[in-house]
């Protein structure tokens, strides 16, 4: 089963992610900001994050600085998710090590098809 971590300070798009991606036969953890992204990564290995950039404590930039600094995590496909849909935001967010950047409002029907795409995976 393919680990998933969904990083976002939003309850409702953290609830319909979840349920979407639990359906879609992938074992989800929850962080609420980077801070409890990055704690979570202390002790699981996941395939793949989806990480909102504006949130409290730590935020999405910083947060793919610190796995992609981190040899056991660097592998780690992430995906932007954010509001932010400006061309800089999304080349920062490239330059980063993002694989993909998806703004919002987005369609879960096409995440869940780039997260199937990144993976390798199909359902």
């Amino acid at each position: 089963m393919k680990k998933i971590v969904l990083v976002d300070d939003e309850p409702n798009i953290i609830m319909s992610l979840e349920y979407t991606f639990k359906k879609n036969n992938f074992e989800v953890f929850i962080a609420r900001d980077g801070q409890e992204a990055l704690d979570i990564l202390k002790t699981e290995q996941p395939d793949l994050i989806i990480l909102d950039i504006m949130m409290p404590n730590v935020d999405g930039y910083a947060t793919i600085e610190a796995i992609k600094k981190d040899d056991k995590h660097k592998a780690c496909k992430v995906i932007f998710l954010s509001a932010k849909n400006k061309e800089s935001d999304i080349e920062k967010g490239m330059k980063l090590g993002a694989n993909a950047y998806m703004t919002k409002p987005f369609s879960i029907k096409k995440l869940v098809e780039l997260v199937n795409e990144l993976l390798g995976t199909s359902n």
